[in-house]
């Protein structure tokens, strides 16, 4: 891919978290063949959740934004240990949950937090398809949850 992602984080301001540890009998990331599959990232700050409770209630939309871009970025931290990102050739899918509160119907918007950061680190290839579901409540209360899942180069010498 053309886009330096490391030198495009630096400029954003970004720098990748520490890979946290799973909270159940999971890894964070897996690759298989040309793509890797992020597990569901919360957004945890020094291992802890950074904030809980559900939108549109405790969490105002715009904070949640921010959040599911923290999450994001906690995904591309889990993918690049296990296929390092400047293999990545494309963002394919990102799945958002919204914890919601009763009525709340803006899970797009707070999902953009995390497509936009995508898109900004990685350019057209940060495109993607998307699901924003709605939830009533997520592991830990936590507010948002977001997986992904990028295409990367082959490994070197596989058919």
């Amino acid at each position: 891919m053309s886009v330096d992602v490391r030198e495009r984080l630096a400029e954003l301001g970004l720098r990748l978290p520490e890979v946290s540890a799973p909270k159940g009998a999971y890894v964070p990331a897996v690759r298989s063949g040309i793509h890797v599959f992020v597990a569901g990232q919360i957004p945890l700050t020094g291992g802890e959740l950074t904030l809980t409770g559900r939108v549109g209630a405790e969490v105002s939309p715009e904070r949640a934004r921010e959040l599911s871009r923290q999450c994001a970025l906690a995904a591309l931290a889990a993918a690049d240990s296990v296929a390092p990102l400047e293999s990545v050739v494309r963002v394919v899918k990102v799945v958002g949950y919204v914890s919601s509160a009763p009525g709340f119907t803006r899970q797009a918007g707070v999902v953009d937090g995390a497509s936009e950061l995508l898109v900004e680190v990685f350019g057209e290839a940060g495109r993607h398809a998307r699901s924003a579901v709605g939830m009533d409540i997520l592991p830990l209360d936590a507010p948002v949850e977001i997986e992904v899942v990028l295409e990367v180069a082959p490994h070197q010498g596989a058919a």
